[in-house]
C-alpha cells in the first residue's frame, strides 16, 4: 500500500466492476459484497463531486433471452452522468466501446474496484494496461470468492500493473 495518491479528475475515471445484486450477494472474501458496495459508493460520490467520470460495468450472459434475476446494478449505485457499460466477457473492454468512450473524455488513468478481484476487475485491468492506461487498484473496494484469490491479485498481480491503495489513499486534486 502507498501514501495518499493525488489524482487529476480531468484525466481519471473510476471503474466499478459487476456491482450487481446477484454478485454482491455471493459469499465473498476478504470482505462482504455489501462492504465492497459501501466503499465503492463512497468512491463514486467523491469522483462525481470532483467532476471525474464513473464507469459502471455489468455482465450479461450471451445467448440468453432473459438474464438471471439480480443482473442489474445494485439500486442507487448509478447516478445521472455515469457510464453504464454492459459486457459479455469477463473483462470490460472487449466489444463494449469502453476504450473509445474513455479516450473521448480524455481519460488516461483508471481507478478500479468491484467483484471479483481476480476475474472481472483483473481481466479489465489487464486489457486497460495493454491499451496504455495508468492503473490504480483500491484494494478495500474489491472482493473475490476466496481471500486467497483476492490476495493473489492485490499482492502479486496488481503491483505489476499499477498502484495498489486503499480508499482512504485516493484523493482527487485538480491539476
Amino acid at each position: 500500500m502507498t501514501a495518499p495518491l493525488a489524482l487529476d479528475p480531468a484525466r481519471t475515471a473510476l471503474v466499478l466492476v459487476d456491482l450487481m445484486d446477484r454478485i454482491v450477494a455471493l459469499p465473498l472474501e476478504p470482505r462482504k459484497g455489501t462492504d465492497v458496495l459501501h466503499t465503492a459508493g463512497e468512491l463514486a460520490r467523491s469522483f462525481r463531486a470532483a467532476g471525474a467520470p464513473v464507469v459502471l460495468l455489468r455482465v450479461e450472459r450471451p445467448a440468453l433471452a432473459e438474464q438471471p434475476p439480480g443482473s442489474d446494478l445494485v439500486a442507487g449505485l448509478r447516478e445521472e452522468g455515469d457510464l453504464e457499460i454492459v459486457k459479455r466477457t469477463i473483462g470490460g473492454f472487449q466489444g463494449t466501446g469502453l476504450d473509445a468512450r474513455l479516450r473521448g473524455l480524455g481519460v488516461t488513468r483508471l481507478v478500479f474496484g468491484g467483484i471479483a478481484t481476480n476475474l472481472g476487475v483483473e481481466s479489465t485491468a489487464r486489457a486497460a494496461a495493454d491499451l496504455g492506461y495508468d492503473l490504480v487498484f483500491v484494494a478495500d473496494a474489491m472482493a473475490a470468492l476466496t481471500a486467497a484469490e483476492h490476495e493473489a491479485s492485490v499482492r502479486l498481480d496488481f503491483p505489476r500493473l499499477g498502484t495498489v491503495v486503499t480508499a482512504a489513499d485516493v484523493r482527487l486534486d485538480p491539476a
